[in-house]
């Protein structure tokens, strides 16, 4: 940030869906990182659509990153309570019980500006969490004794009760509210009380999918109710959804909102895990 700007551009990706959305995000930063200030992304279904191993923890700081979200699928992968507690650009749902291992907020220096980051896991059709209500308040007001600039990612499966914690977190003071897990991003990305919304930003990953996950597997669960290991999906067609937002430096209200949503048939095929 330089002494004469005045607003910061921030770019939130959708829940990152296996290899093929760690490879979407991957090249769709290799031509596009130096547009923002600022790099999200919620990661939680990254490694093999289930949970964040350490190597592809990594593999996200080198494509540019700077803080990552997640929600109920945080602990899928049990590496992650070897590296939780050294991983300082991650977070777990703020409603986790309390001494749960993880941060659920932090504040994030970068390129001479401080932005506060909360993930919430939200409790309509989801694991039944902690209330979220008044701790989030608090944090926010925590935060705000440090910086006007504070992002929410609100893991959630109902749409009321995402609009209407985004409501209520808008009136807080926050700058953006991105609405994450059904992975279909939504279109009715606005701005409400200075606050940017979206009730869900989407996923990145295989188009030619069933929310990134392969459509057999996806199709022989809801016929026979049987469970079955969801699989990947692969295919020759990426997507990205992803939300830009404009911040004032100062204020920290948002001053623009833009919904991305980008294709792909870009294919790259190595030794990777999904």
């Amino acid at each position: 940030m330089n002494d004469t700007q005045q607003t910061i551009k921030i770019i939130f990706f959708g829940d990152i869906v296996g290899k093929p959305g760690r490879f979407a995000v991957r090249d769709f930063l290799t031509e596009n990182k130096e547009k923002y200030d600022f790099i999200i992304a919620n990661i939680e279904n990254a490694s093999h659509g289930f949970g964040l191993t350490e190597k592809n923890y990594n593999d996200f700081i080198e494509y540019g990153i700077y803080a990552m979200t997640s929600g109920n699928h945080i602990w899928d992968k049990k590496d992650i309570f070897n590296y939780i507690d050294q991983a300082d650009r991650l977070l777990r749902p703020i409603n986790y019980p309390e001494n749960t291992r993880g941060l659920g907020s932090r504040i994030f220096e970068c390129n001479g500006f401080k932005i506060g980051v909360i993930n919430v896991l939200g409790r309509v059709f989801m694991n039944m969490v902690d209330p979220y209500w008044n701790t989030v308040k608090k944090e926010i007001q925590r935060i705000k004794k440090i910086t006007s600039i504070i992002v929410i990612d609100f893991h959630a499966e109902a749409t009321a009760e995402k609009i209407c914690f985004g409501r209520f977190c808008s009136e807080l003071g926050v700058s953006a509210f991105f609405g994450t897990h059904t992975h279909i991003q939504t279109a009715d990305e606005t701005i409400i009380n200075n606050m940017a919304y979206i009730t869900d930003a989407g996923f990145c990953g295989t188009s030619d999918s069933v929310i990134g996950m392969d459509y057999k597997t996806s199709l022989n669960r809801f016929l026979t109710g049987l469970p079955e290991r969801y699989e990947i999906a692969e295919g020759k067609n990426t997507q990205i959804n992803a939300v830009e937002v404009d911040i004032d430096i100062i204020s920290g209200k948002a001053i623009a909102v833009k919904r991305i949503f980008c294709s792909s048939s870009k294919v790259e095929e190595n030794g990777d895990e999904n």
